[in-house]
C-alpha cells in the first residue's frame, strides 16, 4: 500500500496546522497591528473559538502541550480570572461584532478545572460575545472525568469531545506515565453517550516507547468495539531537547524509522478496513460523521486543531499560547502563565509574537492546505524548488501535471515532506520539527 523510501522521510517538517508555521513567529509584530485586525472584521463575523487550559491533573511524559500540573487550586483560579479578564477585554472590543460559532476547550486538560468553574467560565464566554447556539467541544482526560463532568457538558449543550486514549497496552502506559485501564475509557465514553455526545474521538498513538506493531493492533481494535466516531493516529514526536518531560522517556525504547512507518501503515489500513475513511494521512471518521462528509464535498480544511469541517477564516484563541488566526495574520499570546496573567488582568491584550500573512503567504498556505487535504493544488502564481519536489514525482507519490499537483494515495505519508516543498520560509533547522511519519 505504501512504498518505504526513508530518503524521502530524512527531514524533519512542520506538521502544517498554520502557514506560516509557528517557527515564523516574530515579536515584532505588536499589538497595535492585531488591534487593528480585529477592527477590521465585518460586523456579524462568524468565528471559531478557542480556550486554552493549561493545566493537567497528572503530567505524561510524551506530552509536548503548553501545560502543567494542576496541583495549587490557587493557581489554577488565578489562571482563569486571568482568563475571564483577557475575554472580558477582548469583548469590549469585538463583543457586539462578532458572532461565535464554534466554541472549543482544549489544554491541557479543561477536565482539570472543577466543573463549577468550567461552567462559570463558559457563561462568561457566552454571555460575552454573540453565540446563540454554538457547537461546543472539548478535550478530555478520562483519568479526572470525575463524576458530573459529562452531565455538565450535556447541560452546556456540547456535542464533540476528545478523549485522550493513546494506548491501550499497559506496559506502553506505564513507560509514558499514563495509567487508565480499559474500563476507565469504558465507563467514560458511556457517560458521554449517555449526556448528549454524538462526536466522540479517541486519540491514538503510535511510535511510542516499548510499543510493539501487536500493541498498536490491539489498541486499535479495542477502541474499534467502543464506537467512536472519529479517530486520530498520530505519530509520536520525541524532542526531549524541547520538551525536558520527554527525558523522562529511555531513547533505546523507542522504535526506529521503518518501525513506525510500518505501524502507521498497518494502522491506517485496519481503520480504513474496519469502515472508516481516511481524512488527510492521520484522521480517521465514520462515513456518517461530518468531518468524513466534508472530505468527501472536497472542502476539508486545516487549522490548529488538526484536519476540521470548520469553515471559518476567523479562529480567536484566548489563553496562555493560544493562537489565533485573521485573514492577514497570525498572532499568539504569551506562553508564560506569569506574564500572561499580568498582561490580562491589567486590561491589555496578551498577545507576544506572531506574522504577517502576505500575498504569497496566502497562495502558499491555501497550496499546502490543498495537497494535504487530498485536493489538487494550483501552483500558478508561486515560486517553488523544483529539485525539491522532483524526488517525490519520480517515486510516484505526487503526480504533477503541467501548473497542478496532487499527492497520490501512495504518498500519504509524504505528505508533510511534499508539502514543505512550497514553504518558503523554510530554513533547515533539524532540531525544531518532526519526522514527517
Amino acid at each position: 500500500m505504501w512504498p518505504y523510501h526513508p530518503e524521502l522521510l530524512a527531514r524533519p517538517v512542520p506538521r502544517y496546522t498554520s502557514y506560516p508555521t509557528a517557527a515564523e513567529f516574530t515579536t515584532e509584530l505588536g499589538n497595535k497591528d492585531y488591534e487593528a485586525a480585529l477592527d477590521s472584521l465585518p460586523s456579524g463575523t462568524g468565528i471559531s473559538f478557542y480556550v486554552h487550559i493549561p493545566f493537567c491533573k497528572e503530567i505524561c511524559f510524551y506530552c509536548g502541550c503548553n501545560t502543567g500540573r494542576a496541583n495549587r487550586n490557587d493557581r489554577v483560579m488565578t489562571y482563569v480570572e486571568a482568563l475571564e479578564a483577557e475575554i472580558s477585554t477582548l469583548s469590549a472590543r469585538v463583543g457586539g461584532r462578532l458572532r461565535i460559532d464554534r466554541l472549543a476547550f482544549g489544554g491541557g486538560s479543561p477536565n482539570a478545572l472543577d466543573p463549577i468553574t468550567f461552567v462559570r467560565l463558559t457563561d462568561h464566554i457566552l454571555t460575552s460575545f454573540a453565540a446563540a447556539t454554538p457547537e461546543i467541544s472539548i478535550e478530555l482526560d478520562p483519568r479526572t472525568l470525575t463524576p458530573g463532568w459529562a452531565d455538565i457538558l450535556g447541560r452546556i449543550g456540547a456535542t464533540r469531545a476528545s478523549l485522550g486514549v493513546q494506548t491501550f497496552a499497559p506496559h506502553v502506559q506505564k513507560a509514558i506515565g499514563r495509567i487508565q485501564p480499559h474500563e476507565m475509557i469504558v465507563k467514560a465514553v458511556h457517560e458521554l453517550r449517555a449526556n448528549g455526545i454524538s462526536s466522540l474521538n479517541f486519540d491514538l498513538m503510535y511510535g511510542l516507547p516499548l510499543q510493539t506493531g501487536d500493541d498498536l493492533e490491539q489498541t486499535i481494535a479495542t477502541a474499534l468495539k467502543l464506537s467512536p466516531d472519529r479517530v486520530a493516529l498520530f505519530g509520536y514526536a520525541h524532542m526531549p531537547h524541547l520538551v525536558k518531560r520527554q527525558r523522562q522517556i529511555n531513547d533505546a525504547d523507542l522504535p526506529g524509522q521503518e518501525m513506525r512507518f510500518a505501524m502507521a501503515k498497518a494502522g491506517y489500513r485496519q481503520l480504513v478496513d474496519a469502515g472508516m475513511e481516511a481524512i488527510g494521512f492521520d484522521h480517521f471518521a465514520t462515513p456518517e460523521d461530518s468531518l468524513a462528509a466534508t472530505a468527501r464535498a472536497g472542502k476539508l480544511r486545516r487549522n490548529f486543531q488538526g484536519f476540521t469541517d470548520d469553515t471559518a477564516e476567523v479562529l480567536r484563541g484566548v489563553g496562555a499560547s493560544a493562537i489565533s488566526q485573521l485573514p492577514g495574520l497570525i498572532v499568539q499570546n504569551e506562553k508564560n502563565n506569569g506574564r500572561y496573567r499580568m498582561r490580562s488582568i491589567a486590561g491589555l491584550l496578551p498577545t507576544a509574537c506572531g506574522v504577517v500573512r502576505d500575498d504569497d503567504d496566502c497562495l502558499r498556505g491555501g497550496i499546502i492546505e490543498d495537497l494535504l487535504c487530498g485536493r489538487t493544488a494550483d501552483l500558478h502564481g508561486v515560486r517553488f524548488n523544483g529539485e525539491q519536489l522532483r524526488p517525490f514525482v519520480d517515486a510516484g507519490m505526487c503526480i504533477l501535471q503541467g501548473p497542478t499537483l496532487k499527492i497520490a494515495h501512495q504518498g500519504l505519508p509524504y505528505a508533510r515532506a511534499i508539502a514543505a516543498c512550497f514553504d518558503r520560509h523554510r530554513a533547515q533547522q533539524p532540531n525544531r520539527f518532526s519526522n514527517a511519519i
